[in-house]
């Protein structure tokens, strides 16, 4: 006779407060198989064939059960992955849930309330603390017989959160870690902040020492500083020294996160052991630097890091900018391109010979986009050149030079050098002088393709910005193929994203004036979840704005050429403001209005 299911969560979820010390319980396989089946979460064959691997050795019987990467049977099709499997479980038991974010995390503070031994030990992870509480991460929420103990050393209430395994695990031994090697660099420097002021000095008498850039604990800060950076997905990494400390601070997604407070005699030997890495000079601290390191990603990918420092009052500031060689392969439809806009882009590049300009703030994805051009642009037939400030990305199939004032190479001059190297398409990092637009014009009348970057806030724009750097208007007319502004917004996250209103119509209207789009009835907002970190957004998507010279559009490029005039030209030839293709990823459901409205500036 078959044995009835019982619900086993009761038992599970027995409170350590309720029997003595010694009865200290751990998860086992068998209650959590039975519980999923008593839940409906999954069938009892499929808890059979789980319980029969029991022999595979596994840390915790939630990653014997995630390993089988079985489907959940109350939310067809949905994988029972670790994360969600310990969030349910958290739910049964009626224990708090935690996803550990190491963003969120104040890892000085955390890592000082207990020893790697005992975290350990009893396999928990300090995750957060205040004057009155310590939140503790755990795998076994009814192990708890330490308590007691730790609360009366630190005179603090003990808090615990039923965690990921996987992630107490990992994170004990990286925060752990990383606090060991800031504590002994901390020690190996004694004390010397003085070492790297510029302009404010801070003396204290009677303290000597200096902390070497190759100490192993530098050294281990310093790689996981990046390694931490790739997994994040962050695309510069901030190090900026402060009165008493040094901050850390990632931009992920164009949003700054603070990471980690370095004590500033640890910061200059971060700093140095930065500079020395990148080929900089470290005694010099008194001028900007720019250098380039090549490292690899924990998934083995090589990735470049372009350096550059800045002088301030408590030292120097370091911003490590992320490349990452995919970036140089991505697909148009990836970057946000539409049918509309590839083609009418395509149309400009596939020309022989002529300019096309790109504008944009920093950071709006200019160079990414000029880099995939160049890329399919960049046949055996074709001898591709480029003299960039400083080279972005080390690309083997362009001939890249980089500017180096010093010597007396700059844009305009390597121009000039690359004319003699008998070049099919150049790449100007950026037009700012009438000498360097005067170049590029040349370049474009003798048979070449230019590209090149202008700051300007959209396309028709670019014009006028040419004739204020002196360049005459008939070269212009001669030589301007086009010219597209972009942007980048934060797309929604598609694992939580879900329907809500369309925007109202003061709103839609502000977004697509002076077009007349149509507004839909629903679109997708911004939810959150484990995946985006509860932002609700992950990645970024191009917003674009491209502006065809066509014969009537030059005749308007006059030397007192009016902007208002060539923008309404421009959109009756075609040309979308960046807000209405912000519109359509709106209606689209991959951005929202807040995003659009805040990166892109009103047609007018």
């Amino acid at each position: 006779m078959a044995t009835p299911v019982t619900d086993p969560a009761p038992m599970l979820a027995r409170r350590s407060s309720d029997v003595p010390v010694a009865s200290d319980r751990r998860l086992r396989l068998d209650d959590i198989l039975t519980l999923m089946v008593a839940d409906g979460l999954i069938a009892q064959a499929d808890a059979d064939q789980v319980a029969r691997a029991r022999t595979v050795r596994f840390e915790h019987p939630l990653e014997l059960i995630a390993e089988h990467k079985l489907r959940s049977q109350k939310a067809p099709g949905k994988p029972l992955v670790l994360e969600v499997l310990v969030e349910w479980l958290a739910g049964k038991l009626g224990v708090p849930y935690m996803h550990v974010d190491p963003l969120k995390i104040d890892l000085g503070a955390v890592t000082a309330t207990m020893s790697n031994a005992y975290a350990e030990r009893y396999r928990i992870l300090p995750v957060a603390v205040d004057r009155q509480t310590l939140t503790v991460a755990t795998a076994e929420p009814f192990v708890r017989s330490f308590a007691d103990e730790l609360s009366r050393i630190l005179k603090l209430e003990i808090r615990f959160v039923f965690a990921n395994p996987a992630d107490v695990r990992r994170y004990v031994g990286e925060f752990f870690n990383l606090a060991r090697s800031m504590k002994r660099a901390q020690e190996s420097s004694h004390g010397d902040f003085a070492i790297a002021r510029n302009f404010e000095q801070l003396v204290e008498l009677g303290r000597h020492g200096h902390l070497d850039a190759n100490d192993q604990h530098v050294v281990h800060i310093v790689d996981w500083l990046w390694q931490y950076a790739f997994d994040q997905r962050a695309s510069d990494i901030h190090v900026e020294p402060r009165r008493d400390v040094g901050l850390v601070r990632f931009r992920i997604d164009g949003v700054l996160h603070q990471v980690y407070a370095i004590p500033t005699a640890v910061l200059n030997a971060v700093t140095s052991r930065i500079k020395l890495l990148a080929r900089m000079e470290i005694v010099e601290k008194r001028r900007p630097q720019d250098g380039r390191i090549k490292t690899v990603a924990p998934d083995g990918q090589e990735i470049e890091l372009r350096i550059s420092t800045m002088p301030t009052a408590f030292g120097e500031k370091i911003v490590m900018r992320i490349f990452s060689p995919e970036v140089l392969v991505r697909d148009f439809q990836d970057l946000g391109f539409t049918a509309d806009d590839r083609a009418r882009w395509e149309t400009m590049t596939g020309q022989p010979n002529g300019i096309i300009l790109v504008t944009g703030p920093t950071g709006s994805g200019k160079t990414t986009t000029l880099y995939s051009t160049l890329k399919g642009l960049a046949t055996p037939e074709v001898n591709v050149c480029t003299i960039e400030d400083p080279i972005e990305m080390i690309e083997p199939a362009f001939n890249q030079m980089q500017v180096q004032p010093g010597i007396g190479v700059d844009f305009a001059s390597g121009v000039r050098t690359l004319l003699r190297q008998d070049p099919d398409i150049i790449m100007v990092g950026e037009i700012r002088d009438r000498d360097t637009g005067d170049m590029a014009v040349q370049a474009a009348l003798t048979g070449h393709l230019v590209l090149s970057t202008l700051h300007t806030n959209d396309a028709p724009s670019a014009v006028t910005r040419m004739l204020d750097l002196g360049i005459p208007a008939y070269l212009i007319n001669s030589t301007l193929l086009g010219v597209m502004a972009q942007r980048l917004v934060r797309t929604l996250c598609p694992h939580c994203k879900a329907p809500i209103d369309a925007p109202d119509d003061a709103t839609w209207q502000a977004i697509t004036s002076p077009w007349r789009a149509e507004k839909p009835a629903k679109t997708l907002g911004a939810v959150g979840c484990l995946e985006c970190r509860m932002t609700g957004y992950l990645g970024r998507v191009g917003l674009y704005e491209i502006m065809l010279m066509t014969p009537a559009l030059r005749r308007l490029v006059t030397q007192d050429a009016d902007d208002r005039a060539i923008r309404e030209h421009a959109f009756r030839d075609g040309m979308k403001p960046l807000r209405v293709s912000g519109a359509m990823k709106i209606a689209a459901g991959t951005t929202t209005p807040d995003e659009v409205v805040k990166v892109a500036p009103l047609a007018s």
